[in-house]
């Protein structure tokens, strides 16, 4: 077996994308998809007719001036949609990010989707709502998993973020193991590290152990990969969500994949568990230099990317 196929016997696979065809290739479960990847899927011309239909749905549905933002919302849904002709899992869909720090907006932004779903025949099961995993989104993640919508917490960065998401009862956490790389490299001005020390792939390490540790049922599911090493050092964690090019080097690379992240392995671990309210969050966080700049970043590029998005939208209208 190529090392792709070893990999899916020990963890779930996701794709990180939002191009059908790239998906189709390698047979994941899940797959997600952020305002990057449907903007970039969205200027390929064989998915005009999922704009076209939004286009026309956001005309018909919108209340006054809402008509963009009714128009990207069923353009996520309508990739979402797509999505789950292939995957038989469930398909991750990114509430706005520019609502990460509106608790209520973004429940409403969530339920919007779901209703869209819904009206398309398809049950909240197979539907993660992505959220930002500020303070705001975590809270309105509480509130949605409590009406059974299941949330997956995405610019995941630290264990107080993720502490926090498994006691609101998240269904997953998507902690970012590429970025945290990245920000290690500037910081210490370093051109690599040892797979095995590479800062994400700790992070993702120490979240793992808290959370088998202490007994929560939040699933973990490492993202944002630079390179197929993290991800190979992840082998076990409950879930990976890989960009196609990294899936392709797998299914052509051959070798022994082991599980790296094991249960069994933290029964000795010497954390302690964190009770966190809102100003013992804010402070855990802001005392975490990459966490703290790394979340403001991913907020901004993502807020960039879907203001492209309308650009690419009012150019049709």
């Amino acid at each position: 077996m190529n090392k792709l196929e070893q990999l899916k016997k020990l963890t779930t696979i996701v794709a990180d994308t939002g191009e059908i065809e790239e998906i189709k290739k390698f047979s994941p479960t899940d797959a997600t998809t952020n305002p990057s990847l449907i903007l970039k899927a969205a200027a390929i011309p064989q998915y005009k007719p999922l704009i076209d239909d939004a286009i026309a749905y956001g005309k018909k549905n919108a209340n006054g001036n809402d008509v963009m933002d009714k128009i990207i919302t069923k353009i996520c849904v309508n990739f979402g949609l797509e999505i789950l002709k292939i995957v038989p899992g469930r398909v991750s869909t990114e509430v706005d990010a520019r609502l990460s720090f509106d608790t209520q907006k973004s429940l409403d932004k969530a339920h919007e989707y779901i209703a869209l779903y819904k009206a398309n025949g398809i049950p909240k099961e197979r539907i993660l709502i992505k959220l930002a995993s500020t303070w705001e989104g975590i809270q309105a993640a509480k509130e949605l998993e409590k009406e059974g919508i299941h949330c997956n917490m995405t610019l995941m960065f630290s264990l107080a973020q993720a502490a926090l998401a498994a006691e609101a009862n998240a269904t997953l956490i998507s902690p970012f193991v590429g970025r945290i790389l990245d920000w290690y490299k500037k910081a210490e001005n370093k051109e690599s590290y040892p797979p095995q020390e590479d800062p994400g792939v700790v992070s993702v390490t120490s979240i793992f152990h808290y959370y088998k540790k202490f007994g929560y049922k939040t699933q973990i599911m490492g993202a944002s990969f630079r390179n197929s090493d993290e991800i190979l050092e992840l082998a076990g964690c409950d879930l990976l969500t890989i960009a196609p090019k990294l899936l392709a080097e797998l299914s052509e690379a051959t070798g022994n994949v082991e599980a790296k992240l094991k249960s069994s392995d933290v029964t000795s671990s010497p954390m302690k568990k964190l009770s966190l309210n809102e100003a013992s969050f804010r402070w855990l966080f802001n005392e975490n230099a990459m966490a703290t700049e790394k979340l403001s970043e991913g907020i901004r590029n993502f807020t960039k990317d879907t203001r492209k998005l309308e650009e690419l939208i009012s150019s049709k209208l």
